[in-house]
Order: structure tokens, then C-alpha cells, then sequence
């Protein structure tokens, strides 16, 4: 891609800049922040790291919205993070209104650009979002699989002392406490972790990955996750920028799929140049299901107070 443009310039904004440009996966990248200043000294802050870590990727930095012109896509992260012991959809409210205005010059600035919706409440504001753009489905998709699914491999591979290049773990529906980590699709090098954990054990995993985000912030208490958020953008950026059709948990908005209308939510999806490409169906189990239907229910109540509003 030739330009990106990541609106938000505090930590996870500033962490993803530097990942997509050290892996050179535009020729620009554009910080776009209100606070005078921040975008333009954290832009030249990773501009001045080019040639310690090699790249060519041109940063700049800008407090108004219309510097997105031209962005083939625009990463959302600007918002109000949580504070210990919020809930995601605490944040609804506040981060609905600057995702509004964000996506209105949008729609101007940046017509035909895909977006990547990052803030919380996800699963919500990429639907918003594409109401608000009226879209295809395919160009506006949101930040949350990836990241769950990379916190449960990481879990995994803690406590089986495996590497975790063989770990490869899918976390679906919502990114909250109703996420549903798929165990049964969780394996080490093709072989299923039952094999290797205790259902005790595997328990354990499943609710340190639903608490992975509130962890992270009660330890650090001033501030949210935002290197491992900024990675799992940059490994969705890369399959678009490299049309390599990967296949990526992220909320998408489905139409029929998982017997779901009108709604986002975490499931697997093919990423290619044109952003998302297609759903993939996992057949369920019963309890899968059950526990699918479970977070669903939970973000369509954000949607509903979402069309009160």
C-alpha cells in the first residue's frame, strides 16, 4: 500500500506506526491526533529509528483529520481507554461519538480506503461504523481475534513449555468477557492441547485469556495493553498489503453466517488486497454454539442501546 493512516497517536497508535513502518507495509504512514503536537513529535521520534531499523517508510504527523487524503486504509484507535475494573461497553458512549466524527470525514477525505476499527467497544463500533459509511462489509472490519487468539497461545505455550511457533489458537465472538476460545481448534504442531493439558489447566487458560486486556491493565494500572494490540495489527495489515489471503479471527459484520444478520462479531476471516474476503463457517459443537449465541446476545444489547441513541 502506499499510504496509511492510523487516527490516535497515544500508545497503541504509536507502537502499530512503528511495526507497519520497520516492516515497510506502505510507503507512508500518517499519525493523526488532537493533542498539538503528539502526532508530529511521535511521527518524527520513529522517523529518526529508519535507519537504525533499516526502512524507508516516510512518517508524518498531523492534528487534522483530512491529512488521511489518499489512505488506502485507516486504522481507528482514538478513544478513551478503560480504567481498572471498566467494562468495554463502559466506554461505548464517548468512543461512539469520536468514531463518529472520525468516519464522517472519512467518507470524504478518504472515500475508497478500507477500515480497521481498533477501539473498544470493538465488536460495536465496527458496526457503527459501517452503518455510518454505508460500505460493503468488506472494506470495514475490526481488531480483536487476532489478539485474543495471540494471548491464548501465549498462555498455552507457558505453561506447556512448548514453543510457541507451534502453537496456533482461535479465539471467536466478542472481545470481552463472552469471548469464546476455541479449544478445540487450539493445537501444538497439529496435535490438540488436550493431549498435553488437563482440562483443569485448559479451564484456567480459557479465563486468563477472556481476562488477558483487564490483567494487563490492573498490573500497570495507568495504562491498557498496547505492544501485543499493535502487533495483531500489523499481522492484519501485512495479509492486506500482501493480498496473502490469510485466514485471521476479526470482527466482521456477518449476513447469514453463523445464522447471525445484522451484527459484528469475532469470527475466522480470509484477508486479501481487498480486505475481507470472506467468512469461514466452523462447524459448531453444542456448547460452542451455546457459548457463540451467549456473547452474541451481549453485543446485540450495546446495539440496541446504540439505535436508542
Amino acid at each position: 500500500m502506499k499510504k496509511i493512516a492510523i487516527i490516535g497517536a497515544g500508545r497503541v497508535g504509536e507502537s502499530t506506526a512503528h511495526n507497519l513502518a520497520k516492516a515497510e507495509l506502505c510507503r507512508e504512514v500518517v499519525l493523526i491526533d488532537i493533542k498539538e503536537g503528539v502526532p508530529q513529535g511521535t511521527a518524527l521520534d520513529i522517523q529518526e529509528s529508519a535507519p537504525i531499523f533499516d526502512f524507508d517508510t516516510k512518517l508524518s504527523g498531523s492534528n487534522e483529520l483530512t491529512a488521511m487524503a489518499g489512505a488506502e486504509l485507516v486504522v481507528i484507535t482514538a478513544g478513551i481507554p478503560r480504567k481498572p475494573g471498566m467494562s468495554r461497553s463502559d466506554v461505548l458512549d464517548t468512543n461512539l461519538a469520536v468514531m463518529y466524527g472520525i468516519v464522517d470525514v472519512m467518507r470524504v477525505s478518504a472515500p475508497n480506503a478500507m477500515l480497521l476499527m481498533v477501539t473498544n467497544p470493538v465488536d460495536v463500533l465496527t458496526y457503527a461504523a459501517w452503518k455510518r459509511t454505508g460500505w460493503p462489509r468488506e472494506r470495514v472490519f475490526g481488531m480483536a481475534g487476532v489478539l485474543d487468539s495471540a494471548r491464548m497461545a501465549s498462555f498455552v505455550a507457558m505453561e506447556t513449555g512448548f514453543s510457541v511457533k507451534d502453537i496456533n489458537a482461535m479465539v471467536l465472538g466478542g472481545h470481552g468477557d463472552t469471548m469464546v476460545p476455541m479449544t478445540r481448534f487450539t493445537c501444538i504442531n497439529g496435535i490438540p492441547i488436550e493431549h498435553f493439558l488437563s482440562q483443569e489447566k485448559i479451564d484456567k487458560i480459557v479465563k486468563r485469556t477472556r481476562d488477558g486486556g483487564a490483567e494487563i491493565l490492573s498490573l500497570r494500572k495507568t495504562a491498557s495493553a498496547y505492544d501485543a494490540p499493535a502487533a495483531a495489527i500489523a499481522t492484519m495489515v501485512d495479509a492486506i498489503s500482501h493480498n496473502r489471503r490469510h485466514i485471521l479471527p476479526a470482527v466482521a459484520i456477518l449476513q447469514g453466517e453463523y445464522g447471525l444478520h445484522d451484527i459484528g462479531m469475532g469470527v475466522p476471516v480470509v484477508f486479501g488486497e481487498r480486505g475481507m474476503e470472506r467468512v469461514i463457517e466452523l462447524p459448531l459443537a453444542t456448547a460452542e454454539a451455546a457459548e457463540f449465541k451467549k456473547s452474541a446476545n451481549m453485543i446485540q444489547a450495546d446495539l440496541e442501546r446504540l439505535k436508542k441513541q
